[in-house]
């Protein structure tokens, strides 16, 4: 039994911050409740958390400051550079839909050296999902816009959200992607979560063929990472040399999310802005009442409320899961968005991303 991942750790690798609830577009999958409304995190707020990244990267090899959800380019990018400032020691992180890169931009990336990771679901048909706020499609104006950043120089790695996996899907999906010149390509199949109902049942044999497909298109043609491959392949690798315990970290990293208004949620940012009657608004604090580093360290020392409960289903996991090694426990806001509470075990999303990854990923290799 893997015996590892017990409680949250009491210093994180990263911090998500959330500089607007902005975006300029509407997928139709977005999980986000607030994408309409431009509410700004204030440089005080960016302030009050880099008092304590700062000590932590300062004792880290690495630590990275991930702007993420809305659209962090919808801040600007004087506010944005006011956000950053703040900051020593960090590597920062910028999670686009990259509708509005341009010249300046680029400009901006390489003067504050920012890691840039884009959404694009694939060629037009795939990324039909994607669109502008007047409804049309926002394929010309992504594609546009990694134009630029390729025109520039500027690297970035590609996030892909697939709605119907399934054969036949991903050899394509990922020669059009690995052709863009990305460092890295992720696929994510959609989520039931946030404001997202739409289903995500998908057939199990259907997500095993596609995982499947994308391992042998990577293995045919390995010139760019393929995130979740590499996960499943590690895994299975250390699994057969009997290392798999060192696989996952002892303590689940916290993942600090800091709102716009400065309020902490922590382990799942896919709860930030979201409330419920039986846990609240999910948020273990504010930056403008308590250090960052208090309230990660106070949730690490006695989890209380949903953290509790969450805990107590990665146990259950644990005990009842074969795939727990591989997969460490389903996640929060998975968990929630689709069974409404923490303490349960086995989610769609751990069917669809986990089991059937790792079956496909193995099925590929017992036929290769």
């Amino acid at each position: 039994m893997y015996t590892g991942l017990r409680g949250l750790a009491s210093v994180p690798s990263y911090v998500i911050m959330q500089p607007t609830t902005l975006c300029n577009l509407d997928c139709v999958y977005c999980y986000l409740p607030h994408r309409a409304a431009n509410r700004r995190m204030s440089v005080e707020v960016a302030e009050a958390v880099a008092a304590s990244v700062n000590c932590w990267a300062a004792a880290a090899p690495r630590f990275s400051v991930v702007w993420h959800g809305g659209e962090p380019l919808a801040a600007g990018r004087d506010h944005l550079a006011a956000l950053m400032a703040p900051f020593r020691g960090v590597e920062h992180h910028i999670q686009t839909n990259a509708t509005l890169i341009d010249d300046a931009w680029c400009d901006f990336f390489l003067e504050h050296d920012v890691h840039i990771g884009l959404s694009l679901d694939g060629p037009r048909s795939a990324t039909a999902g994607r669109r502008l706020r007047s409804g049309d499609e926002a394929y010309d104006r992504i594609v546009a816009g990694i134009e630029t950043l390729r025109r520039r120089g500027v690297t970035f790695a590609i996030l892909a959200v697939v709605s119907d996996p399934g054969p036949g899907l991903a050899a394509p999906l990922y020669e059009f992607l690995a052709d863009l010149g990305p460092t890295v390509i992720a696929v994510n199949l959609e989520e039931q979560e946030g404001t997202n109902r739409r289903p995500n049942a998908y057939a199990p044999d259907r997500v095993r063929a596609f995982w499947s497909e994308l391992t042998a298109a990577w293995r045919r043609d390995p010139r760019v990472e393929v995130r979740e491959v590499e996960w499943a392949l590690r895994f299975a690798g250390a699994a057969l040399a009997g290392d798999a315990d060192d696989l996952l970290p002892r303590r689940h990293d916290p993942i600090p999310t800091i709102a716009y208004d400065g309020k902490v949620v922590l382990l799942s940012p896919e709860l930030a802005g979201f409330t419920s009657d039986r846990y609240g608004d999910f948020t273990a604090g504010s930056v403008l009442h308590t250090p960052l580093d208090e309230i990660v360290a106070r949730a690490a020392a006695h989890p209380t409320g949903w953290l509790a409960e969450y805990l107590a289903g990665v146990e259950a996991c644990r005990a009842s899961c074969a795939y727990f090694g591989f997969c460490g426990g389903a996640h929060a806001a998975n968990r929630y968005f689709e069974q409404g509470r923490f303490d349960t075990t086995q989610t769609r999303h751990c069917r669809n991303s986990r089991i059937a990854l790792l079956e496909g990923v193995l099925d590929h290799a017992r036929v290769a």
